[in-house]
């Protein structure tokens, strides 16, 4: 796999537990956001057949805010503004788009960003959001977990993480994908090459995915 294990054992022994993060549940997403470091260390949603296929979809708006459930921490716009990297969907707008407004804006909330290189952002990430919501369609439901680790650098008080993750579970047939990618300017080089386990994702993060 391509330049993606390049920062996997800086973090192994780091404990991300310890920073300072809190738990937010909105209607399809939860999102563990850290104070520090101003990006959600992990969101956890479903993504189903009813979900990601309906007649009639929410057109999306762009509209990114702050989370009013933790406004003062997740007012970042100003510092994502000329920084160089998108505002990255970890819960991704077009599995919001069958339930109305008020759950297609809270996917722009900031709690559910983290700064993303457009490479990375409009290439495997989003083919790999392609491919969970055409799962979900087939197997009617897949638990989905995305966040990101560590800092390359500062765009304002935000951190950009060096690596993004998903893991994903096919609650029909029980089994696990997982996915790493270098948050960085290069080219995609495809979803295949950037699979990973399950383990070495909890290991990097800390988190327990099995059901």
């Amino acid at each position: 796999m391509k330049k993606v294990f390049s920062f996997l054992l800086i973090f192994i022994n780091i404990h991300l537990y310890a920073q300072n993060t809190v738990q937010i549940k909105h209607a399809n997403y939860t999102s563990i956001f850290s104070t520090s470091k101003f990006y959600p260390l992990m969101v956890d949603w479903w993504e189903t057949s009813a979900r990601d296929n309906c007649s009639f979809a929410t057109r999306r708006k762009d509209q990114f805010r702050p989370d009013p459930l933790l406004p003062d921490e997740t007012n970042l716009k100003a510092d994502y503004l000329h920084s160089g990297t998108d505002r990255g969907h970890m819960c991704p707008a077009a599995s919001n788009k069958c339930q109305g407004e008020i759950v297609m804006e809270e996917c722009f909330y900031f709690s559910n960003m983290a700064p993303q290189y457009h490479a990375l952002n409009a290439g495997d990430w989003e083919a790999l959001e392609r491919l969970t919501r055409k799962l979900a369609i087939q197997e009617d439901s897949i638990h989905v977990w995305a966040g990101s680790v560590g800092e390359a650098k500062k765009i304002g008080k935000v951190s950009v993480p060096l690596q993004c993750w998903k893991v994903i579970h096919v609650l029909k047939t029980k089994s696990y994908k997982a996915y790493l990618f270098n948050n960085d300017l290069s080219h995609a080089d495809g979803i295949d090459n950037n699979e990973v386990t399950v383990h070495q994702i909890e290991q990097l993060t800390g988190f327990k995915f099995v059901h």
